[in-house]
């Protein structure tokens, strides 16, 4: 089976390379220098990076261009001292933010690359303001899972955890885009974006919307040359009736989460637009082919939004909510491996679970189906989902007592709180639990190991009134006794009914990290080949902190961008 067969198995159009042995013969209806598929936040990195260099780029997107990155809640990582941090008062240093990303990215990458990726943070910020980035340096200094509304600096991520904060001095490093959205909190990583866009096309960048790539071009010798694409004609009729049809469909599938109540029907309206939307492209399409002289980028995002990929490459995470956009279906790491491309972690799934807020949860305790704790509660959502999903088969519940409920709802309530987390954290209150007068008549309704989650509700209790050490190592400030009857038991694993569980892919193509070349089977640099993002592996691929993601975007599309136009990197 060819590659391009199995992507159709995967419901993508994705064909075979057409091998072109002279490529100056063949009928290019346009010639770049780079060739950019997908134009989200790795993709409008690299090209505006290249076009400030004096490369000649046209990007490529199926859709609107943003992906993700616009979509998302506007985090972006960055430390070491950044303008931001310093307007904030915030102490941070390289060397502080190294050790503390060692933490979560492990081995993914090399310490070469970490060590370069976080000597470039402040002045990638630098280079964002200047292109019109828009940031704010009003700081939140507690854990959360998002700051209020009117805060911009944070920590996004376990700094701010006990068993952290002793390895690596703590520093708000989440920055989050500047931009009142209502009480929203998504949409604003066009904030960001926006202005790189803008940017990139006022300095020459020819970007192509409503246009799919869905074949490679190589050389005899194997190098990538080139692409082809089936495009929506500009200004057309179809173009305005695709863009509509696709804006209504964005707006109702990310409506509500798929298990909640109605969700099924703003689903279906969702599906319907997209279904039209497709249909424009089943006829109102032309195909042409661009030439890449020098490279062609890959930043056509993960591979959340395609339900076959997900269950094909990490099943324990299909009933999860996946956490995307359209594009985000694979469709560049099968462009990458139609010619060779080698991937990695593709069973690798980003699970976020956030207890905190309220507080009050992240206070009690989460245990696993035999009703021993396993984790320090107060750890950063995507770290708890990592533990739920990945180490205790996907099943895990909160244990509080009468007074964290009473808590919980007062904390419900704080008009702090951005709405969704009031909304999500009142849901679960009222339908998400099961009660019991007795910790032993919990444990039997839930299905614990009834002596077992008494004692570890009792060796929790010691600890949070300082009588030993908690085994988690988690802060006392952060416990209180679970010692008022009744008590609750809330289901917070990967299929809880009300909670649901947002998922987003990590595996991708594998790359030469000192240009972002992709690798072939045997190790060795595609010519002319490039991935960054999502459709790559990088910095963010072991473990999610927010805005880390976004940040090894701009890194990795700058890094491709650099390479392409021959400059150190």
């Amino acid at each position: 089976m060819t590659v391009a067969e199995k992507a159709r198995e995967l419901g993508l159009e994705i064909e075979d390379p057409l091998v072109i042995a002279d490529p100056d013969s063949h009928p290019w209806d346009e010639t770049a220098d780079l060739v950019v598929v997908g134009l989200g936040g790795a993709g409008v990195a690299a090209a505006l990076e290249a076009v400030e260099r004096g490369v000649r780029v046209i990007a490529v997107d199926r859709y609107e261009g943003g992906g993700s990155t616009a979509a998302n809640g506007g985090i972006f990582y960055a430390g070491g001292g950044t303008v931001i941090q310093k307007e904030a008062g915030e102490d941070d240093t390289p060397e502080e933010m190294y050790k503390y990303l060692k933490i979560e990215a492990g081995d993914v990458v090399s310490d070469a690359t970490l060590r370069k990726f976080v000597a470039e943070s402040v002045p990638t910020v630098d280079w964002i303001l200047e292109h019109g980035g828009k940031l704010n340096s009003a700081v939140w200094k507690e854990k959360a899972s998002y700051p209020p509304l009117d805060r911009f600096l944070y920590h996004p991520d376990n700094t701010l955890v006990s068993s952290y904060k002793k390895r690596a001095k703590p520093a708000a490093r989440g920055h989050r885009a500047f931009m009142r959205n209502g009480k929203k909190a998504w949409g604003l990583g066009s904030a960001i974006y926006d202005p790189l866009r803008d940017s990139a096309l006022k300095l020459g960048l020819v970007f192509h919307r409503y246009s799919e790539a869905r074949q490679l071009a190589v050389d005899s010798t194997g190098r990538v040359i080139g692409v082809k694409i089936l495009s929506i004609p500009k200004d057309s009729a179809d173009a305005r009736k695709f863009s509509r049809y696709i804006a209504r469909a964005n707006t109702f599938l990310a409506m509500l989460p798929p298990a909640l109540p109605f969700a099924s029907i703003t689903i279906g309206i969702g599906n319907h637009y997209l279904k039209k939307a497709m249909a424009i492209e089943s006829h109102g399409r032309e195909t042409r082919w661009i030439r890449a002289r020098e490279g062609l980028l890959l930043s056509t995002g993960g591979f959340i939004m395609n339900p076959k990929m997900v269950e094909e490459h990490a099943p324990d995470y299909a009933k999860g909510m996946p956490n995307g956009t359209l594009g985000d279906q694979g469709a560049g790491i099968y462009l990458g491996k139609s010619v060779g491309g080698q991937t990695a972690l593709m069973g690798k799934i980003s699970a976020w679970r956030f207890i905190n807020p309220p507080k009050a949860w992240a206070n009690a305790i989460v245990v696993n189906r035999k009703g021993e704790r396993f984790v320090d509660e107060t750890v950063y959502g995507a770290t708890l989902g990592e533990h739920i999903g990945d180490h205790q088969g996907g099943v895990a519940y909160v244990v509080y007592d009468a007074a964290a409920r009473k808590a919980a709802f007062k904390q419900a309530m704080d008009p702090i709180l951005v709405p969704f987390q009031r909304d999500v954290t009142l849901l679960n209150l009222m339908f998400n639990y099961q009660k019991a007068g007795t910790i032993e008549e919990l444990a039997q309704k839930v299905g614990f190991d009834a002596a077992t989650l008494r004692a570890t509700i009792e060796a929790y209790n010691r600890a949070a009134r300082g009588e030993e050490a908690d085994t988690f190592d988690k802060d006392i400030a952060d416990m209180k006794p679970l010692e008022s009857g009744p008590y609750y038991a809330m289901d917070i694993s990967v299929e809880s009914r009300f909670l649901p569980l947002p998922v987003i892919s990590f595996g991708g193509l594998r790359i030469e990290e000192e240009s972002g070349l992709v690798l072939d089977q045997d190790g060795r640099p595609i010519p002319g080949l490039y991935a960054a993002g999502r459709t790559a592996v990088g910095i963010a691929s072991q473990t999610y902190v927010s805005g880390l993601s976004y940040a090894d975007c701009v890194y990795s599309g700058r890094r491709a961008a650099r390479h392409v136009a021959k400059a150190n990197v």
